[in-house]
């Protein structure tokens, strides 16, 4: 048995939480998720409201939450006013804001009794969070995949956790980046974290939205393989802010333009809609394989469940049976 203050306040069984990553972690995901005990969330990263409703009924009956990019959450909300409000009408298990100042958000979540979860990069993103109200706090390590920054996951996690200790100990702390079985798990845990939230491997499973080609990509890829890199959201004409990059698998895209960004600006009306025919296809020598280090970590597409019970099992027996937070 795992008990932390996580599966206390959140009433799961492990404290396990599924990254709601971007077109990835749809509604069967996070169900599934939920269901092997931890706490699933809907990856409503873009803001896409027709989308975000059709994967909460493919949730079902299952206690989900939903996420967003916190930047693009502003920017919807000037053309859909109603977004945010209309997810917090169904009440989900958690808000998760990522990649942006939480602030302008914190007062709504809050008055809809609906618990807030802010992931953050660095310490100073940290404090800015309790400041906000944050009932958790993820610290992301730049092993991640997908976007990030610069800090690693063994030395930001502890760092957080002190800093919490003593100055906002009612907050939770999760880790992420780099997470993909029961080492990470209970390495997690004896940083500081009450859980952790799994990104990578999860995508890995047989419930996630993710193109053949690019799982059997990332099956069989090394940490090695991976960069952090800017030039998916230019071919994708997403406006990241600048201190954001993101993990993927390199490719020949990554190998013609990752030094070449300003060639890559220049020529992106010609590359933008040949990168998304290649991701709509799964082609992985052009479309980018949004996966973190742990990459090299999977070896099989698994169901959902079957992760969570291996990393909670392998977990435990680490622990010496189990864990119970003090």
């Amino acid at each position: 048995m795992i008990s932390t203050r996580l599966t206390e306040r959140f009433d799961t069984e492990v404290p396990i939480v599924l990254a709601p990553m971007a077109k990835v972690s749809g509604g069967r995901l996070a169900a599934a998720v939920t269901g092997a005990g931890g706490l699933g969330l809907i990856g409503g990263s873009y803001c896409d409201a027709d989308w975000i409703e059709d994967q909460f009924a493919k949730a079902g009956n299952a206690r989900v939450g939903c996420g967003f990019i916190t930047w693009s959450l502003a920017e919807a909300l000037k053309v859909t006013p109603d977004l945010l409000d209309r997810v917090l009408d169904r009440r989900p298990a958690a808000v998760f804001l990522s990649f942006g100042d939480p602030m302008p958000f914190a007062g709504r979540i809050h008055a809809a009794g609906v618990p807030l979860i802010v992931q953050v990069q660095t310490l100073r993103d940290a404090k800015r969070a309790a400041e906000a109200g944050a009932d958790v706090i993820v610290a992301q390590g730049a092993e991640a995949g997908g976007h990030g920054e610069k800090r690693a996951t063994m030395t930001l996690v502890p760092e957080i956790a002190d800093w919490l200790a003593q100055n906002a100990p009612g907050i939770l702390l999760l880790a992420a980046g780099g997470i993909a079985d029961g080492r990470g798990l209970a390495a997690a845990l004896m940083l500081g974290a009450e859980g952790v939230v799994v990104g990578s491997r999860l995508w890995a499973t047989r419930e996630a939205l993710v193109h053949p080609e690019m799982l059997k990509a990332a099956v069989g890829a090394t940490g090695d393989e991976t960069i952090r890199t800017t030039v998916m959201d230019v071919a994708r004409r997403l406006d990241w802010p600048d201190r954001y990059s993101c993990r993927v698998l390199k490719n020949p895209f990554t190998e013609r333009w990752h030094d070449d960004r300003e060639g890559l600006i220049a020529a992106a009306d010609t590359i933008a809609p040949q990168w998304t025919a290649a991701w709509e296809a799964g082609d992985v020598t052009v479309a980018n394989t949004f996966v973190g280090e742990a990459t090299g970590l999977i070896d099989e597409v698994r169901p959902a469940a079957t992760v969570v019970g291996a990393m909670v099992d392998e977990a435990e027996a680490l622990l010496g049976g189990g864990w119970r937070h003090r």
